[in-house]
This record gives C-alpha cells, sequence and structure tokens, in this order.
C-alpha cells in the first residue's frame, strides 16, 4: 500500500558511536524522501564523527574509523540535509525517541535551527509495539515476510522501516493511511523536547518530567527557583532541552515588560 500523504515524508536512520546523545556522533544517515506523487529520492552518507568510534559499537554496525577518516562533518552537509528535509514530515524506528533527538542535537551543533517540532512525526517502531510487541528485524520477517540480512546499515534499516511502514497499512484495516493519524498513533506523551525532560500538559503548558521538580509546569519552577535556569544550561542535557528551557524563560521576560 502507498502511504497516503499530503506533504513529502522522509523516512530516516542513524548509525552513530553510541547512545548518549549529548556526548556521541553521528557516523551514518540513510534518507528517503517520498513525495504526494509517489516519487522517492534517496540520501545516503557516512559522517566523520570527529570522535573515536567505540570498537564495541564499531561491532554492531561495521563502520570502523577508518571508513569515516575522510567522510564529511556532520556541519558540512548539515545545510544540504536541512533543505532535502524542509517542509517534510519524519518517519523512522525508534525515531522519537534516538533518531529524531539525536539529529536534532547535530543539526544545533552545527548551527542550523531546524524546527522539527511543526512536522508530523511518525514512529514505525510504536506502530509495532503497539501491535506486535517486537524489534526492526522481527518487524521485517512478520510484516515483510523478509530476513534483515544488513542490520544496523542505516540505509538498509530505511529501507525497511519504509517496507514496514507501508505493510502496516496493508496488514491493520483499522490503521488509518493518514499522516495526522499515524502522527498521533506515534506519540505515547507530547514532547516538547524530544527527550522526554520536558512534555506538555492537556493546555500545551511545558511541564518538568523528571527531578525533585517532576509534574510542575516549568514557569513556575523557574518562578520560584531562579537558579535552575542556569543548572539546566550547565549541565549535562541535550542543546534541544536547553533551548525550551530558554524559550520559556524569554516568555517570562516578555510577559513582565
Amino acid at each position: 500500500m502507498q502511504i497516503n500523504i499530503k506533504r513529502p515524508l522522509v523516512v530516516f536512520d542513524l548509525e552513530t558511536t553510541g547512545m548518549n546523545i549529548t556526548k556521541d556522533r553521528i557516523v551514518e544517515i540513510g534518507m528517503i524522501k517520498i513525495h504526494p506523487s509517489g516519487k522517492e529520492e534517496q540520501k545516503h552518507y557516512r559522517i566523520n564523527p570527529e570522535i573515536p568510534i567505540p570498537s564495541e559499537v564499531s561491532d554492531i554496525h561495521h563502520i570502523f574509523d577508518e571508513d569515516v577518516k575522510d567522510a564529511p562533518t556532520f556541519k558540512a552537509i548539515a545545510s544540504e540535509l536541512n533543505q532535502f528535509m524542509d517542509n517534510c514530515d519524519i518517519a523512522g524506528f525508534n525515531s522519537i525517541k534516538f533518531d529524531i533527538p539525536f539529529l536534532a542535537e547535530e543539526f544545533l551543533r552545527a548551527d542550523v535551527d531546524i524546527d522539527l517540532k511543526r512536522r508530523k512525526l511518525i514512529d514505525v517502531q510504536t506502530i509495532f509495539h503497539k501491535m506486535e510487541q517486537r524489534t526492526l528485524s522481527a518487524a521485517y520477517q512478520f510484516y515483510c515476510k523478509k530476513e534483515l540480512t544488513d542490520a544496523h546499515s542505516a540505509m538498509a534499516d530505511t529501507v525497511a522501516t519504509l517496507e514496514v511502514l507501508k505493510a502496516q497499512l496493508d496488514h491493520y484495516s483499522d490503521l488509518q493511511n493518514d499522516v495526522d493519524y499515524l502522527h498521533n498513533f506515534s506519540q505515547h506523551h507530547k514532547y516538547a523536547d524530544f527527550m522526554g525532560r520536558i512534555i506538555l500538559n492537556k493546555n500545551n503548558e511545558e511541564v518538568i518530567n523528571f527531578g525533585k521538580y517532576k509534574g510542575e509546569l516549568v514557569e513556575a519552577v523557574l518562578e520560584k527557583d531562579p537558579g535552575y535556569y542556569g543548572w539546566i544550561q550547565n549541565g549535562d542535557f541535550p542543546l534541544y532541552t536547553k533551548k525550551v528551557i530558554t524559550e520559556v524563560r524569554l516568555r517570562q521576560f516578555n510577559k513582565k515588560k
């Protein structure tokens, strides 16, 4: 089944040096851009992370320091990627919790402020887990009756993710072929910062989702504990989390003028 879209949809996957989005870096990215006409475009990059790739991670995705030493840095291709993804909705496998926060962080490091919060986000893993509770390789076998022989290659995983999404639309009659519906179905919470440190309540107000102020409005915490802002900005938090806190703080200042 072809995906019913009103604007382009970019399906993507990342391979990285590790799982920590504040310290680790992207080493490979695969993207497929589907246009409403059905036309598809692909982008595939190996990326020099500018830090060593741990051997235990290379053993998983088979990308070693030698493979990327002459590859472009993320900053060198950031504008091109931003242009490729411009005005597109986004899909991936475990993308809402990992790939999208990681990508947002890399864009901010490259001084490219891409507004991903305005996009519809579809997480194929969430759909799979809500329906069947498995992994990408198992999803590929379950829905597509194929074995994912090149798992942990960004392009192979991207192709598999797109095929699984199409197969899910075929498989479930109650799964609507609509980007808005799939975006909402992919969400566990309404996140303000992608990592879930800041979530949105039913009134779309930012709420802290960790630590001693968990469950409290960000505005209220910044009002009663002015040092909290500095603690966040100086701490080991993702740049996007810091950006959201800064936006709330600036909004407070503007209200007081």
